[in-house]
């Protein structure tokens, strides 16, 4: 019996006139995770993809797993491909059914035909294929309004597909229907949530870490790119960009006021990372900042920070709190590895009392007593890059 795997599609419906850039841009994402994961042939009609396997041999349930990774789709199922004979839907279905149904007693089945000119109308081959299900598996009982398996059939132009038990997509659009960002990559929970919530919003990413050996150490390097590579799951290969901040630091410390260590920090950063990104050909950053969750992030902080920047930073926990960015890294799998317990460069040097309500003007007056463009220019060329590939490509 052939199976085959029916992907439907989200908002990309909904772009109108610009509903085929969306199209091509997604089925060039699957089509490559298909290619790593063996042989399928991608073919889309009616707002769904379907992949279905050139032989026998075929991993079905990597490719669900990472059809499931893919931003646009709202809907994943496995189905089985019947003639478009009632006949051959009830038998399919008869066969290909009861492992989907067992522990169930309650069902309904759904039926839509895309072509119109198959002799029964959709409730008449409902009621068909139901009557078929229900001569091999007599234990269960019609319930329209509360069952606990829905069955659909699904008549399109070539076959007729039967399915059972859809999951839930990613959602979301296509990564690189909406450009190009570089992500402020941190070792903690939230930069990597940002990064997975700008990319469903079609944003491709280059990232960029921030590190001040020997104050942090190799392993702390190595827990970002562990970040980097789960998020390709979702985002595709990934750019990690690694910039010194030590002597900036040590300038730092050695001659401001310890209340604004942390903003003339991470003013520094910003500018790095527009250069960065200036770099990369993106013309936006992406941060993991939460208004008011820690001194460097209340209002007035953020629009000092911000008053360094060239283009926009986007932010998309901005308004989440811990509980919910926490929730997010657990589902997109960064979570375990963002509560390790390696230094981070913002916690080098921090002061015991910073500043919640900077003026920009006295930050101004701090970033006088150093060298500014001699940091800069030094912290630039330590610069150096690596890629992330996804774990299972």
């Amino acid at each position: 019996m052939k199976e085959v795997i029916l992907c439907k599609y989200g908002e990309i419906i909904l772009k109108g006139a610009n509903k085929s850039q969306f199209e091509s841009i997604l089925l060039r994402e699957v089509r490559r995770r298909a290619a790593h994961v063996g042989q399928f042939e991608v073919s889309y009609a009616q707002s769904t993809v379907c992949i279905a396997p050139l032989t026998d041999e075929e991993d079905m349930e990597e490719m669900f797993r990472q059809a499931k990774h893919v931003f646009g789709f709202v809907g994943i199922t496995r189905a089985a491909v019947a003639e478009k004979t009632v006949e051959d839907i009830c038998r399919v279905a008869a066969e290909y059914l009861p492992p989907y149904l067992a522990g169930a007693r309650k069902l309904r089945v759904e039926a839509k035909r895309s072509d119109k000119q198959f002799p029964l109308k959709s409730p008449e081959l409902a009621g068909e294929v139901g009557g078929a299900i229900l001569s091999v598996m007599p234990h269960l009982k019609v319930d329209l309004t509360h069952p606990d398996v829905t069955v659909r059939i699904e008549v399109r132009d070539q076959y007729a597909y039967i399915h059972a038990g859809q999951e839930k997509g990613a959602g979301g659009i296509p990564v690189g229907c909406g450009g190009r960002g570089l992500l402020l990559l941190s070792g903690g929970i939230d930069s990597p949530v940002a990064g997975y919530m700008m990319a469903r919003r079609g944003l491709a990413l280059d990232a960029l870490y921030f590190e001040s050996i020997p104050y942090t150490s190799e392993l702390a390097r190595e827990k970002v790119f562990t970040l980097a590579k789960l998020m390709t799951e979702y985002c595709g290969k990934i750019r990690m960009h690694v910039i010194s901040l030590t002597k900036i630091q040590e300038a730092i410390r050695d001659n401001c006021d310890e209340d604004y260590f942390t903003l003339l920090l991470r003013r520094f950063m910003v500018r790095l990372s527009c250069r960065m990104a200036e770099q990369c050909g993106a013309p936006a950053l992406v941060t993991g900042e939460s208004l008011g969750q820690v001194a460097s992030q209340t209002l007035a902080a953020i629009c000092v920070t911000e008053a360094a920047s060239d283009r926009p930073i986007l932010r998309p926990c901005i308004g989440m709190d811990k509980e919910e960015i926490v929730r997010t890294a657990r589902e997109i799998g960064t979570f375990e590895t963002s509560i390790l317990p390696y230094e981070d460069c913002c916690t080098v040097f921090t002061p015991r009392h910073p500043k919640t309500q900077p003026v920009l003007e006295k930050v101004l007056e701090q970033e006088a007593k150093l060298d500014y463009e001699a940091l800069f220019e030094e912290a630039w060329l330590t610069r150096n890059t690596l890629v992330a590939e996804p774990f299972s490509l």
